[in-house]
């Protein structure tokens, strides 16, 4: 049976595009997975906790060796690990805060990278690879080439990059200039923002069929 993670990281509630964005992608897999199922898990609401030492240590100890506060760590990588291998699709609403990711998101990332349960600690290899991941990604301004700030979007370079030791690689659906609705200095700029928002929403339609499994 075909199985979804949906993630959500947007602090901004019914506001936030890529909330939208996921929300419209995980309707149109349920939709072509009608028999599936679905974790869903929100960063915002319910956020991680950074990678402390013990979850560090914990990497470099047998688990039978574990401390309490090390054995609550791992606990805590083996579950959100565990939460990707039992997917066959992974939904991901990015939104990008000050020009990187969330920290929930980097929070996501380190957990996830584990010797053991994501990467083979002997070659190195990733253990989550051969799994559809689409990251919806929102964006205020517009950083695209050519642009003023062509390449001040370092969240989405950086995430293929952290996750790469796991073996996921993500496909990125854009919409940008989302602040245009809401920031009078960019009014001059909100028909090239729903013209972005329209093309992520029509490459979300078209990423699977009614007749698609997984």
């Amino acid at each position: 049976m075909p199985h979804l993670l949906h993630i959500d990281a947007s602090i901004q509630g019914d506001r936030s595009i890529s909330r939208a964005l996921s929300a419209r992608a995980a309707a149109r897999w349920g939709e072509a997975n009608p028999e599936g199922t679905v974790t869903y898990r929100d960063l915002a609401a319910d956020p991680l906790p950074h990678l402390g030492p013990a979850a560090a240590q914990a990497r470099f100890v047998p688990p039978d060796q574990h401390n309490d506060e090390q054995a609550a760590a791992w606990a805590l990588s083996t579950k959100l690990v565990g939460e990707v291998t039992a997917a066959d699709t992974i939904l991901f609403g990015f939104p990008v805060y000050n020009f990187g990711p969330a920290s929930t998101v980097k929070s996501w990332v380190d957990h996830l990278v584990a010797p053991g349960l994501s990467m083979d600690p002997a070659t190195g290899d990733g253990l989550l690879g051969g799994r559809q991941m689409i990251v919806l990604e929102a964006r205020g301004g517009g950083y695209a080439e050519g642009t003023p700030r062509e390449g001040w979007d370092h969240a989405q370079p950086w995430l293929p990059h952290g996750l790469s030791l796991t073996g996921l690689e993500p496909r990125f659906i854009v919409a940008e200039l989302t602040l245009a609705d809401v920031n009078p200095a960019m009014a001059d700029l909100r028909e090239l923002a729903a013209a972005s928002l329209k093309a992520a929403e029509a490459e979300i339609d078209a990423l699977w069929t009614t007749s698609a499994v997984g």
